[in-house]
């Protein structure tokens, strides 16, 4: 193996502000453990004073080579440093050492430190590389003279040994990658398509693990792991880390994974990422939250919620809507869905689903912060919302209460997390012996009982909040409503998946927990405006088929089911190519269709489902026509606004 292979550019350090042997023996060692050489420094520091005691690893000529054969070593590696005054570490010549290289090796396995351990010192002993590598401006030149060398000095043999890997590299992969959406329906599939596309374009052997709804599937193995070359996560939601521990992994938004998938997959063949540091009990958190912004974070956080929410929603909302289907009204309107026996069943069955919803928004959002000890303080904190319990009405069973909704549930959730991760942090410092202790007892305990105080005194102010949302919902009319529409619809298409998009549609969902018509108003208009961008962009190139190129047109038929199934993702590639074009005809269409949707007053009491849910839909004929209209303005507008392919 060669020594630029060993040798990650983290674990390089030029002019070292070292003065004893004990300080660069440490620096060394924190530098594999950085890397993710090491799993414990305390072990691998064993080892290396163990070696130093059995004579001094300092050869002579300013060069010292520490190394060890260790339990403690995950990775074969190296570690450098330069420190031009000089350290004094008893060596042959009696001169200070000035360039030093720590090689740590698996216990197990082949006597890789022995061959680094030759060809170093075989490198270094000339002294025009030595001057070089101490005189060089930053670690790309270091690890550029130290390439160049072992080129000039073993080239033929490295070409022999890689052809003779070659084969058994091909059993492998290189690039490993995960993909994850928060409702893991349509860019969770297209980042893992795009990338195996790309993979084979490059000829880069390339695996994708896809965590969609139907949960992980094509899950990727530790021996694959092990042996691949970088891994890509392309998620927005916390996906299983711990596995990677060690592994350089590239963490982007999924949408990166569909529209930068060379540029990923070219970085993770050369191992062009940070090293991922697996944190005790965060199994499911994302490659060190440290270099994202923190907007990000809780974006994650709270679609991590939404996505397990989602299935409470939908099931629970349908079968209430089905309930409303089969019921008599003229029995009796004010117990309307649970008049006859049928209905009943339907309404009852439903409803212990959708009162799961707030709950599960709180519980998984507070999961995604603290891993598993934070789901039970999340889940308690957003049924305490979800009640709207307060200490006066403990004390005081008259008091009505009212729900904290959506909103309180919100902030029980990122509450929960956080308090999770406070427990966590001061208890850190008890016996290893009460380890098991703590996520069995004191985290549930305490945490319960905090934010049970917190929530308990906090719920009136989300109480009054819920009830002056729900009040503006039900005072929505005319003009509002209509304009209302328009907004949420339009926002479906602006960005097709994003920041713009799941805004829009959370409020959607969220608009559900007050059961109100208002609420079911406004969740028709986000699916509705979520549908028209694939159904115009098929229309579109069905009509004005000059505006479209053949394969464009042999797209047609899978975006109309697409766009009929609630699938929006389906235009990003027409948006991708031409945004100019394509995107302001596909926001004014579902702008529009929003906006008859609620004109019409058209009621939708699930998230999801498209034309699948179109029996449950309250005026549904209406509502096809709605979005009937909203396709057809897109798609006149598209043929208006997109140039002849022709003359492209």
């Amino acid at each position: 193996m060669r020594i630029v292979d060993l040798l990650k550019k983290e674990a390089v350090v030029l002019n070292a502000e070292v003065s004893t042997k004990e300080q660069m023996l440490d620096l060394l060692v924190d530098l594999h453990k950085e890397v993710g050489n090491i799993k414990d420094k305390a072990a691998f520091k064993a080892g290396i004073m163990k070696r130093e005691s059995e004579g001094p690893t300092a050869i002579a000529e300013g060069i010292c080579i520490p190394h060890s054969k260790n339990e403690a070593v995950i990775n074969p590696g190296i570690a450098a440093i330069t420190v031009p005054s000089g350290v004094d570490c008893a060596a042959l010549d009696g001169e200070p050492s000035n360039l030093f290289f720590m090689i740590a090796a698996p216990a197990e396995g082949s006597d890789v430190h022995l061959e680094a351990l030759s060809r170093l010192s075989t490198i270094l002993m000339d002294p025009a590389f030595r001057e070089k590598l101490l005189s060089a401006k930053d670690v790309d030149a270091f690890l550029a003279a130290i390439d160049e060398k072992e080129t000039e000095k073993y080239g033929e043999e490295d070409k022999a040994a890689q052809a003779a890997e070659a084969p058994a590299k091909k059993a492998g992969y290189q690039v490993l990658a995960v993909t994850a959406c928060p409702t893991g329906i349509a860019h969770t599939y297209m980042a893992a398509e795009a990338l195996e596309e790309k993979g084979k374009e490059l000829g880069i052997s390339i695996k994708v693990e896809t965590n969609g709804s139907g949960g992980a599937k094509n899950v990727l193995t530790q021996e694959e792991i092990d042996a691949c070359d970088g891994i890509i996560i392309a998620a927005d939601k916390n996906v299983e880390m711990a596995r990677f521990d060690g592994k350089p992994v590239i963490k982007v938004k999924v949408s990166d994974g569909i529209h930068k998938s060379q540029e990923l997959i070219e970085r993770a063949v050369k191992g062009d990422g940070p090293i991922y540091h697996h944190e005790g009990g965060k199994a499911a958190s994302t490659a060190s939250e440290g270099d994202e912004s923190f907007g990000r974070q809780i974006y994650k956080h709270l679609m991590n919620g939404v996505s397990n929410m989602l299935p409470f929603v939908i099931g629970g909302g349908i079968l209430i809507a089905i309930a409303f289907l089969l019921d008599d009204y003229s029995i009796d309107p004010s117990n309307f869905g649970m008049n006859t026996p049928m209905a009943a069943f339907f309404k009852t069955a439903g409803g212990v689903a959708f009162n799961f919803m707030l709950p599960i928004l709180a519980g998984f959002i507070a999961m995604s912060i603290a891993d598993r000890p934070g789901l039970m303080v999340g889940f308690a904190g957003g049924a305490i919302a979800s009640a709207g319990t307060t200490f006066a009405s403990c004390f005081n069973s008259d008091i009505t209460v009212i729900s904290g909704g959506f909103l309180g549930a919100l902030f029980a959730g990122f509450l929960a997390g956080y308090l999770v991760l406070a427990l966590e942090k001061i208890t850190e410092k008890m016996p290893s012996s009460m380890d098991g202790l703590r996520p069995m007892l004191i985290y549930p305990v305490a945490g319960l009982l905090l934010i049970s105080v917190i929530m308990f005194a906090i719920n009136p102010f989300f109480s009054w909040l819920n009830q002056l949302l729900a009040d503006a919902l039900n005072s929505l009319s005319g003009t509002n409503s209509i304009l209302l529409g328009l907004i949420v619809g339009g926002m479906m298409s602006i960005d097709m998946g994003g920041p713009f998009n799941k805004a829009a549609y959370v409020f959607g969902t969220a608009s559900l927990a007050y059961q109100t018509d208002a609420g079911y108003m406004i969740m028709a208009a986000v699916m509705v405006g979520g549908m028209v961008p694939p159904i115009a962009i098929a229309i579109a190139s069905w009509v004005f088929k000059n505006k479209f190129t053949d394969n464009d047109r042999k797209t047609a038929p899978v975006n109309a089911i697409m766009g009929l199934c609630f699938i929006s993702e389906a235009a990003i590639p027409f948006a991708a190519g031409d945004p100019l074009h394509v995107i302001p005809p596909c926001v004014i269409g579902s702008a529009v269709a929003g906006a008859l949707s609620m004109a019409f007053k058209c009621t939708l009491m699930a998230p999801h489902g498209g034309i699948f849910v179109f029996p449950v839909v309250g005026n549904a004929l209406m509502y096809i026509i709605a979005l009937a209209i909203g396709s057809i303005v897109g798609a006149v507008m598209l043929g208006l606004l997109r140039k002849p392919v022709e003359s492209k």
